[in-house]
């Protein structure tokens, strides 16, 4: 069977605010978190100077959201001075981890910032920070004692292992654009892997040559994430709704995170990079694909 995301009736449940210089343009991309029965989401913020920030807004039900009227990363250092974007949170032995793009005139650099309560953030510093690189993603336990990540080497997802979440080794491309379909020309990672018990559920984006962002779902072993058990030939999710296909960028839609409950993986995306919406799958549909 193919999966397809539902999307919520009320979407999009973030759009920018007139009343934040920072927020006014465009708030999107966001990372997707439950802590103390509370949804999270740290969404990539731009206002008049398009320089983007991480505004944090906080939700009882995970559909309505209040946000906090300061963002809790902006640009500190020379190599962030265009902006820190697209963020994905993993909470490891109850830390909160944040891998996200460090955008410059050198280029874009993963950079790694840590908190015990999802506001307050340290930096660690930037990972591969010798290359161009993004889209990467801490799994939510180690494997085989070593941290885990995908990132993103174009057009292909990578895998990598790390021991102190800095030095990464044992870099392979796992995941490559398929010619001829929708995820042709690049793919990315989205938010961090869900663990089933058939496998690491994988959301993922990609376009093809008419650079229409759409999403796609893979199922990676658990002990060898390199290994793809499944990946599902039709995207479950494409831009169609008028905030998708008109935006700050046209026919996109790009996770940074999602959610899992009691019935169903709720995953955040940003539509056309103007505002947030959210769509879910139920996990018996999920059950299905991986045993099908």
């Amino acid at each position: 069977m193919n999966l397809q995301l539902t999307r919520y009736s009320g979407n999009p449940i973030l759009v920018p605010s007139p009343l934040n210089a920072w927020e006014t343009d465009n708030v999107f991309n966001a990372a997707a978190v439950r802590f103390n029965g509370l949804v999270y989401m740290h969404y990539r913020a731009q206002g008049l100077d398009r320089i983007s920030r991480i505004g944090c807004a906080i939700s009882a039900d995970g559909y309505h959201f209040n946000r906090l009227l300061e963002p809790v990363l902006t640009p500190a250092n020379e190599y962030e001075s265009f902006g820190v974007e697209d963020p994905r949170i993993t909470e490891l032995d109850g830390i909160f981890y944040m891998f996200y793009t460090a955008y410059s005139p050198h280029g874009t650099r993963i950079s790694l910032a840590r908190s015990p309560n999802l506001i307050a953030w340290e930096r660690m510093g930037m990972v591969l920070p010798d290359e161009d690189n993004k889209d990467a993603v801490l799994f939510p336990e180690k494997i085989g004692g070593h941290y885990v990540m995908f990132h993103r080497r174009p057009p292909d997802i990578w895998l990598a292992y790390s021991d102190d979440l800095l030095h990464w080794t044992d870099h392979q491309s796992i995941m490559q654009p398929r010619p001829g379909q929708w995820d042709s020309v690049r793919i990315g990672a989205g938010g961090p892997v869900f663990k089933t018990e058939w496998g690491w559920l994988n959301f993922y984006h990609g376009y093809n040559e008419d650079r229409v962002y759409c999403l796609g779902i893979a199922l990676h072993d658990l002990r060898n994430p390199a290994k793809i058990l499944k990946r599902q030939g039709e995207p479950i999710l494409c831009p169609i709704g008028p905030f998708e296909v008109w935006g700050d960028v046209p026919n996109v839609v790009f996770t940074c995170g999602g959610i899992e409950t009691n019935d169903t993986y709720d995953i955040y995306y940003g539509g056309g990079d103007h505002v947030m919406a959210v769509a879910s799958v139920s996990k018996g549909e999920v059950r299905a694909f991986a045993q099908g």
